[in-house]
This record gives structure tokens, C-alpha cells and sequence, in this order.
């Protein structure tokens, strides 16, 4: 797994949570894959069992946003709209999960891949007393407007879909031996 290093920020307000600081961490490059396809059908509890097994843990809602957007983009890649070069999603895709470096003009500045479209990603947000939880990124069958930075979706924590995965961040370095680490502070 690839680990890429993103400084931290402030995040701006947004409707899903109040303007904040967001420490430095550390992100899968991509969301977890089996055989280069987005690994979906796991309820939050499940994807942050598995986050754990794997040295990392689900990002909150606000730190995903600022890895996304930096604060200040639209969109992963920028302010351009979504098209079929950018994401996976309703109107520009097959339909289905398609592997995750399959649109490179959709990355990050820093090298994220798949943040938009493809698969909705599990975020925490432990300030809801609901028990709602909150997805990011949209996915294959989400309209261009959830791909944006700042929009998200409640989903109730239990749910198990095709259109949902997870990426994984660290608070700290992987461990030495991790492959293709790199950072962009």
C-alpha cells in the first residue's frame, strides 16, 4: 500500500462540520483494493476493524474534506467539472466499480487517486449523536455535484453496498518497511 503524507491545515466550515484544524497525516494513495478494484460491501464497523488490522483507521469527515479539496478546491483535481477523464461516476461511466488508477486526471495534486467517483468512502463523525454516519467522494452511480470536496451523504453505519469503500489514514509514518511511502509537505 502506498502511504502519501499531506500537511495539515485549517478546514473551512462546511455544513457537515464547524471550521477546524486538520493535523498533518499520513493517506493511502488509494482506497483499499482487492485485484485493483475498489474492496466495497463493508459496514462501518467492519471498514474500521479492517482500517486497524491494516495500521490506520477511518478519516473524519473534516479531515477527508481537507485531503480532498486542501481547503480551497472544488474538486480532488480542481475547479474543472467532472468528466469521464476525471471520475467514475453516473453520466460519464460504465455502471460499475472500474480500478483505481483508471482516471489519472482525477488525482489529487499530491497523488491521490480515486477520491472522486467510483466508490463512496467511509468517514467517522464522532460529533453526531444519531449514529449516522457520513460517506464522501460519490461513486460510479452518484451525480457529478457529489464529487465535489465539500458534499457529503449520510448513510446509517449498518449499510453494506457496492458503491461503498474506504481509504485509509495514519496519524504516523508506516512502519519502515512499508512500500512506497513517500510525503508532499
Amino acid at each position: 500500500m502506498e502511504w502519501i503524507r499531506l500537511p495539515g491545515g485549517r478546514v473551512p466550515a462546511g455544513e457537515w462540520h464547524r471550521a477546524q484544524p486538520v493535523a498533518a497525516l499520513w493517506w493511502s494513495a488509494t482506497p483499499l483494493t482487492t485485484d485493483g478494484l475498489p474492496l466495497t460491501g463493508l459496514r462501518l464497523d467492519e471498514a474500521a476493524e479492517l482500517a486497524s488490522e491494516l495500521g490506520g483507521r477511518i478519516p473524519t469527515s473534516a479531515e477527508w474534506e481537507w485531503m480532498a479539496g486542501g481547503g480551497s478546491r472544488r474538486y480532488p483535481w480542481g475547479d474543472a467539472e467532472p468528466g469521464s477523464q476525471h471520475a467514475n461516476l453516473r453520466a460519464s461511466g460504465p455502471g460499475h466499480t472500474t480500478p483505481v488508477h483508471a482516471h489519472p486526471a482525477g488525482r489529487t495534486p499530491q497523488g491521490l487517486w480515486d477520491v472522486a467517483g467510483n466508490v463512496w468512502e467511509w468517514t467517522a463523525a464522532p460529533w453526531r449523536r444519531d449514529g449516522i454516519a457520513l460517506l464522501r467522494g460519490g461513486s460510479y452511480h452518484s451525480l457529478a455535484q457529489y464529487a465535489a470536496c465539500a458534499h457529503a451523504n449520510d448513510a446509517p453505519p449498518g449499510l453494506r453496498s457496492p458503491g461503498i469503500g474506504l481509504r485509509l489514514v495514519r496519524d504516523t509514518p508506516p512502519a519502515p518497511h512499508s512500500p512506497c511511502e513517500r510525503s508532499t509537505s
